[in-house]
């Protein structure tokens, strides 16, 4: 393989990871919180693309306006699905949660195929992203070199939002002792609501970005990127927003190259990810920035 070649699908993989990035953050702050795996959170990338795809097909609004829009209209079923499906559960037992969750996840499903359709629809594609950028021998889509960069500006917003202002330091109250912090006055509702807002509509951007690189999108789009996310989540260690990053990273990456390098395992593309997570429950439980659990003896 030349360097060329090599430079192209690294290229490749970061696209990728970032992808499965922006959507492992929801999967981390949601379990970070309330140490709950919102298995609808893949569901939720879907909707976003399908809004994302409805504002510009049948609204006719600019791309930009529509993707806008659709992010927004993303954050606020995120925050009806957390109202609606958990808010309720809080002080039940952690199974009830995680059987409404995929209860949420089966009901988003099959409410997309009612409203939208089963049949798969091309998502538009802006000229200005598709558009293909040549140095060298390498020939890279200029979506290539936006998506990491949104990855890595909306990284850098929510870690300034998390560490540096008041409903960043309630965030992190509610996922120490959500109950200690109810007790010193956190609307710890607000708090989670918030939360779920923010995830989902980093959810929505990784769902627009996932039809703009593969531009078709069905009612069933966010199982496997969602799974792949939550495995992604996993690796970098679940519930820390920087391990969610890198875990993406590594996961797209590691893709990637499984095809370039060994193209006769091209089929098992998607089991390399349940691999990796074997191999990280086995020799790394907390992942790759989790804390180490210490044993009580």
């Amino acid at each position: 393989m030349s360097l060329g070649t090599f430079l192209q699908h690294l290229a490749n993989g970061i696209s990728l990871g970032s992808l499965y990035a922006l959507v492992a953050i929801g999967y981390t702050m949601v379990y970070g919180i309330l140490r709950l795996i919102n298995f609808a959170h893949g569901d939720i990338f879907m909707m976003g693309t399908y809004f994302a795809f409805y504002g510009i097909a049948v609204f006719t609004l600019p791309w930009y306006l529509s993707f806008l829009l659709a992010i927004v209209l993303t954050g606020i079923l995120g925050m009806m699905l957390e109202a609606g499906a958990y808010r309720p559960l809080r002080d039940a037992p952690k199974i009830s949660i995680l059987i409404s969750a995929i209860g949420a996840s089966f009901l988003l499903e099959n409410l997309a195929v009612v409203i939208f359709g089963g049949r798969p629809k091309a998502f538009p594609t802006p000229r200005v992203l598709t558009d293909v950028v040549h140095i060298g021998s390498i020939s890279i889509q200029n979506l290539t070199f936006v998506i990491p960069v949104v990855t890595i500006g909306l990284l850098i917003a929510l870690l300034y939002l998390v560490h540096n202002t008041k409903a960043g330091m309630a965030m992190r109250a509610v996922a120490k002792d959500y109950e200690t912090a109810a007790i010193m006055g956190v609307n710890v509702n607000k708090v989670i609501s918030l939360t779920f807002c923010i995830g989902s509509m980093l959810a929505a951007v990784g769902g627009i970005m996932w039809g703009l690189k593969f531009p078709q999108i069905i009612p069933l789009l966010g199982v496997m990127p969602g799974l792949k996310a939550f495995i992604a989540a996993v690796i970098g260690g679940i519930g820390d927003i920087k391990g969610a990053v890198i875990g993406g990273f590594v996961l797209g990456i590691g893709e990637i190259m499984l095809v370039a390098f060994l193209p006769e395992l091209t089929g098992y593309r998607d089991a390399f990810a349940f691999v990796l997570l074997i191999l990280i429950l086995l020799f790394r439980p907390t992942g790759i920035l989790g804390e180490k659990i210490a044993e009580k003896v």
